[in-house]
């Protein structure tokens, strides 16, 4: 059943194959029909289906008539709406991959899955990617609290894009051989080397941060941001009941990246990754708030920003003396000012690194 697509050919492929016995561009074609080449070329790709208006020009361009092309392109549209019932598949689920376009680009991308399709193969793809009998069953698959909250709090989430990233997230991490259990205690004590990491070149970063987590049983990963999926973080046991953790680069700004892993560092140490943890970015909660201090404080002592804070000196040689100090790059200092307000989020702009990993 998985094959019977194969054997359905859309009238475009017998276009191109008879431009390619007449010796005639599609160019040349776009000329003698008065279409455009990007109409042409979309029809020869399958995405587009020959009307009756197009296939009384081709009548007048090429050897065969009108009723040629028409009889075709009705055989192919009967032979797809078989296989669409056959499939279960209708307007429904088709509407779900339309708005999975950008999760579809990037699988694509990646080549977990196949380019050019026509809608029924791709619907059959995404759905053995999601592993899903049907795209419509997404928002009924459970999800934690924190997607509960979000949704119930009206911000944009898409349940389909959202989970599609968690699958992502998944088949990022399912390659990385991980040896040992979660090791809490393990990570506490790789805080500080971890810390250390923001001093090297940027493409070593990922690699060596990689690398001290999974000898703490946790599997990383950075994963590109979706427009509909709202979050930072993702926390979750694998198959191989190792721990994952994936985060996101939203803004690219190397503080808030730098931050967020120690967000997450804070969910995996209170315990919070006892939940499959989807970590929204403006969700509020206890758990969130004792994440976020944990964070603050591991990158700057707590006492010392206060007293830094105190003293009312903001210049940028004041904060390179102060990061000095806490061991970071001054763009951390700079961003946490920046975030309570004591800066212009265009303040010291030059000190600013980007990432761009994902």
């Amino acid at each position: 059943m998985e094959n019977d697509s194969r054997r359905m050919i859309h009238p475009g492929k017998y276009l191109n194959k008879m431009l390619e016995q007449e010796g005639m561009t599609q160019k040349e074609l776009s000329i003698r029909t008065g279409m455009t080449e990007k109409h042409i070329s979309t029809i020869i790709n399958g995405k587009k289906n020959i009307s009756a208006s197009f296939a009384k020009k081709l009548e007048y361009a090429l050897p065969e008539t009108m009723t040629y092309w028409m009889e075709l392109q009705a055989k192919y549209d009967n032979e797809m709406l078989d296989y669409e019932e056959k499939h279960g598949i209708d307007k429904d689920e088709l509407k779900i991959v339309s708005d999975l376009k950008s999760i579809t680009e990037f699988l694509q991308k990646m080549k977990i899955i196949e380019m050019d399709l026509n809608e029924a193969d791709l619907v059959l793809q995404l759905r053995k990617y999601m592993r899903v009998s049907s795209l419509k069953a997404i928002p009924e698959i459970s999800y934690n609290a924190a997607y509960r909250a979000q949704v119930n709090n009206n911000v944009n989430v898409n349940p389909y894009i959202l989970y599609a990233w968690k699958r992502i997230c998944e088949t990022y991490v399912s390659d990385i051989n991980i040896t040992n259990s979660l090791d809490v205690d393990k990570l506490k004590k790789k805080l500080s080397e971890i810390k250390e990491l923001m001093f090297l070149d940027i493409n070593e970063i990922e690699k060596r941060l990689t690398a001290i987590l999974a000898e703490c049983g946790i599997a990383f990963k950075i994963v590109p941001h979706f427009r509909g999926a709202p979050v930072q973080g993702f926390i979750s046991k694998r198959e191989d009941d190792k721990l994952m953790l994936c985060i996101t680069l939203r803004q690219k700004r190397a503080d808030k990246f730098w931050f967020t892993l120690f967000h997450e560092f804070g969910h995996i140490i209170n315990g919070d990754s006892e939940l499959r943890f989807v970590d929204f970015d403006s969700i509020k909660s206890e758990a969130e708030e004792q994440a976020d201090l944990f964070a603050g404080n591991c990158l700057i002592d707590a006492d010392d920003y206060r007293a830094f804070w105190n003293n009312d000196d903001f210049s940028l040689s004041a904060i390179k003396r102060f990061s000095s100090t806490q061991k970071v790059k001054p763009y951390i200092v700079i961003g946490r000012l920046q975030t309570e307000g004591e800066l212009e989020w265009s303040d010291y702009s030059n000190e600013m690194v980007y990432y761009d990993w994902a």
